[in-house]
C-alpha cells in the first residue's frame, strides 16, 4: 500500500495554513518543500503547519521543517506545528519523531489549529 502526501492551504487569521496528511519522506518532502516556497513567494511570512495527519516522518521531512523553519526566520515571520498528542492513528508519529531527535524545542509546537493563530496578550 503507498501512502502518498496530501498538502492542502488554507487561511486562517492572518496565518496561511498548510495541513499536511500522509507520508513524509524522502520521495513526498520535496512536495512540501516547495508549497512552502510558494507560500512565503507570495508574501505570507506567518505559517502553521498542522501535521496531525502525517503518518509517518523521516530524516528528509525533518529536514524540510527544519529549513521551513530557518526561510520564516529569515523573512522575520512566525511559524507554529500542530502536533497533537493523539493524533494520525495511534498519536503524532512527526512528534516523536522530532522528541527523540532533540529539535522538538526549535519549534513553536501547538496542539490544535485554534491555539497556533491565537495571540496571547502582551503582558506589561
Amino acid at each position: 500500500m503507498v501512502v502518498a502526501l496530501n498538502v492542502t492551504d488554507g487561511e486562517q487569521g492572518g496565518w496561511a495554513v498548510l495541513r499536511v496528511s500522509g507520508e513524509l519522506d524522502l520521495v513526498t518532502s520535496p512536495v512540501l518543500r516547495q508549497r512552502v516556497h510558494d507560500v512565503v513567494a507570495a508574501g505570507r511570512h506567518s505559517l502553521v503547519l498542522d501535521l496531525s495527519e502525517v503518518l509517518f516522518c523521516d530524516s528528509s521531512g525533518v529536514g524540510v521543517l527544519i529549513a521551513t523553519r530557518r526561510l520564516i526566520r529569515s523573512c522575520q515571520g512566525r511559524l507554529c506545528l500542530i502536533l497533537p498528542a493523539r493524533g494520525a492513528v495511534d498519536g503524532s508519529h512527526v512528534n516523536r519523531v522530532l522528541g527523540a531527535l532533540g529539535v522538538r524545542r526549535l519549534f513553536d509546537v501547538h496542539p490544535d489549529l485554534a491555539s497556533a493563530v491565537g495571540e496571547e496578550p502582551l503582558s506589561a
